[in-house]
C-alpha cells in the first residue's frame, strides 16, 4: 500500500495526466496532490498551480504581488 503522503513518481504523473484533475482542461485542482506546483498537462511546458492546494494558491498570490511591486518601482523610479 501505498503512503498518502508520499504517491510514487507514478501515481504524481498519473495524477498530471488524469483529465479528472483539470477543471476546463486549464486548471490543476486535486486535493490529494500536496504539490505546491505540479507539471502541466505536456511537462516542457513548465508548472502551473494545484487550486485545491491552500499553499498552492499563496504562492501564485505571493509571486504575483511580488511581480507588482516590482512593476511599481519601475514605474515610480521613471517618473522621478
Amino acid at each position: 500500500m501505498e503512503d498518502p503522503n508520499n504517491p510514487s513518481k507514478e501515481t504524481l504523473e498519473k495524477w498530471s495526466k488524469d483529465p479528472n484533475n483539470w477543471i476546463w482542461g486549464m486548471f490543476y485542482y486535486n486535493p490529494k496532490d500536496k504539490r505546491i506546483f505540479p507539471p502541466k498537462k505536456i511537462e516542457w511546458m513548465g508548472f502551473t498551480t494545484n487550486f485545491a492546494n491552500t499553499k498552492s494558491i499563496l504562492a501564485m498570490i505571493g509571486i504575483l504581488l511580488f511581480a507588482a511591486l516590482v512593476i511599481l518601482t519601475i514605474e515610480t523610479q521613471k517618473t522621478r
